[in-house]
């Protein structure tokens, strides 16, 4: 089996696993698709007008996605966690957006190093899950801010048949991490299959965790937490099969 031959199981949820998905694709590699995560908006859930807040803060693409489908202001100065989520406001037509690089910690200090605080909030548009770590520092900085859990996302409910196959025939292959939940979704629903030739590939230390203690061969955990930090660590683990 060549390197080009290796299924690369995509696990982070729609619609981002197709943009993944492509780009490997575009890079030569055999990508599988296997959301491991759904997301259900929750457009019940309360968010002030635009008047009334000082800024957007978006943690992720499906952040801006949900808001997008509330709201049709794009003049707020909006502040994104990372590349692909700056990427997602500019699609959406955000006329100023700043972009940051590294987790919400590094989010809410870059916001500081640009931004003074203002009398009205901050609104802070995430998932439903979200541990408040955003919200946290930032106010600890001087900023208020109103937190807006427009979604929620839910684990799958059976792996599709041809990653069950995949992982019944313990066939080597790579399994990409986005997220920690995405990855405790996995180790849930794979819990009874080996994994023995399986190698992950994840974007943070904490999309690891759920899979340590997994059988499988190796994990690799990327520098940035960011797509182009995975595809980075991506790219070692391939060097390492081919060694």
């Amino acid at each position: 089996m060549t390197l080009a031959d290796i299924p690369i199981i995509v696990t982070r949820a729609e619609p981002g696993a197709s943009e993944t998905v492509e780009r490997l694709e575009a890079n030569g590699r055999k990508a599988v698709l296997a959301p491991m995560l759904s997301l259900r908006e929750l457009p019940d859930k309360p968010m002030p007008d635009a008047q009334d807040v000082s800024g957007l803060v978006f943690t992720s693409a499906n952040g801006v996605r949900t808001y997008t489908a509330r709201r049709e202001d794009r003049l707020l100065p909006t502040w994104c966690v990372g590349p692909a989520t700056a990427q997602a406001a500019r699609d959406e037509g955000f006329e100023t957006v700043h972009e940051s690089a590294g987790n919400a910690v590094d989010l809410a200090h870059f916001i500081a190093e640009r931004a003074s605080p203002s009398n009205l909030p901050l609104l802070h548009v995430a998932n439903s899950a979200a541990t408040g770590t955003l919200k946290h520092t930032l106010e600890s900085l001087g900023y208020r801010t109103v937190f807006a859990p427009l979604y929620e996302m839910r684990p799958a409910p059976s792996l599709p048949e041809q990653v069950a196959s995949l992982l019944d025939q313990n066939a080597r292959s790579i399994i990409l991490l986005h997220s920690e939940k995405g990855a405790r979704a996995f180790t849930a629903i794979t819990k009874s299959r080996p994994l023995r030739q399986c190698i992950a590939v994840a974007i943070s230390d904490r999309a690891s965790t759920p899979v340590e203690r997994s059988n499988l061969s190796a994990i690799y955990i990327a520098d940035a937490p960011n797509e182009d930090g995975l595809f980075a660590a991506l790219e070692i683990a391939l060097a390492t099969l081919s060694a």
